[in-house]
């Protein structure tokens, strides 16, 4: 089911967002499961359709600093006090500490007031990671090329390519390395004790999980992470259908990191109003009023961190 949305949009947010047009694609991917301890793209039973630029307009959007070359000093990128969205044409890349001819963009990170960082991480080719420090766990999700993952915990190398994911357990050896160009999305944190088991380490594939019931809404969700209180933090994968949106204007306590995949939309955070596309990124403090609609003529898709499972008095951040 999809809503009109004009009558609840201002004015001024339908003619701005009339300057993003992006197209959006999709794929089919085989469901055979959910998580697994072994490469994601091995463990489909039939041969899975190619995912390749599924993702492709995070990397190349539509809007881009090349269109924007005639405006000098323009940026859509906003920086307050409780939110922020950081656009493709801003982004800035630089060598990654540790990372062999890897670039990365920071795009959160807790000189910002948050409690994890996110990352773009551009690996040409033949590079390999880092570790992070002691402490600290790792979730990557690819968007463009492939990455191979070598880890102490995993039995055979793991091969990730576009719309798969790998979590990694703070302390956990590993590699991640790419013979050709690739680009990940990276969420870190300092890990923060719970539950009554450790984490595990484990690969994915987005589609390969389940949609998750979500009453009263409409768009489709997949939680990446197990929902259980040995994680500290889940990533979510949202599926709007033009002219959705969500019903709830949430206000809470956790903090958001999101990346648009797909698509275009309208984002409100506070009490102003962001047209955003494929590429974009957005941070959200904890309580900042936040609402999101898509728009447009395609899916819209994002990735979404969210800190779950922890009591906030004992861990303030």
């Amino acid at each position: 089911m999809t809503i009109a949305l004009a009558k609840h949009l201002p004015l001024q947010c339908l003619v701005l967002c009339a300057i993003l047009r992006v197209v959006s694609s999709s794929s089919s991917i085989c469901e055979d499961g959910a998580l697994h301890f072994v490469s994601a793209s091995s463990m489909c039973g039939t041969a899975a359709t190619d995912t390749s630029n599924m993702y492709s307009k995070v990397t190349d959007p539509t809007l881009s600093a090349s269109h924007l070359q005639d405006l000098p000093g323009f940026t859509r990128s906003v920086y307050e006090r409780d939110h922020a969205l950081i656009t493709p044409e801003s982004q800035v890349f630089s060598p990654l500490p540790g990372w062999v001819k890897t670039l990365a963009a920071y795009l959160i990170t807790p000189a910002m007031g948050a409690h994890f960082t996110m990352y773009l991480a551009s690996m040409a080719g033949n590079s390999s990671s880092a570790e992070p420090p002691a402490g600290v766990e790792r979730f990557v999700f690819v968007v463009k090329g492939e990455v191979s993952m070598t880890a102490d915990l995993l039995l055979d190398t793991a091969i990730l390519m576009v719309d798969e994911f790998a979590y990694i357990p703070a302390g956990a050896k590993h590699t991640l390395s790419s013979t050709f160009s690739a680009t990940l999305v990276v969420f870190e944190r300092r890990y923060a004790v719970g539950g009554d088991a450790a984490p595990q380490l484990f690969t994915g594939r987005t589609n390969q999980l389940p949609n998750l019931e979500t009453p009263g809404e409409v768009f489709e969700l997949r939680k990446l992470l197990p929902a259980t209180p040995t994680y500290d933090f889940n990533i979510h994968v949202m599926d709007f259908q033009p002219g959705e949106y969500l019903n709830v204007k949430e206000v809470h306590y956790n903090q958001h990191g999101l990346l648009l995949l797909e698509g275009r939309g309208i984002y409100r955070l506070g009490d102003k109003w962001y047209p955003v596309q494929a590429g974009d990124v957005i941070w959200m403090a904890p309580f900042v009023p936040q609402w999101y609609a898509a728009l447009g003529t395609t899916r819209s898709r994002y990735i979404l961190y969210k800190d779950t499972a922890r009591d906030p008095l004992l861990h303030p951040y």
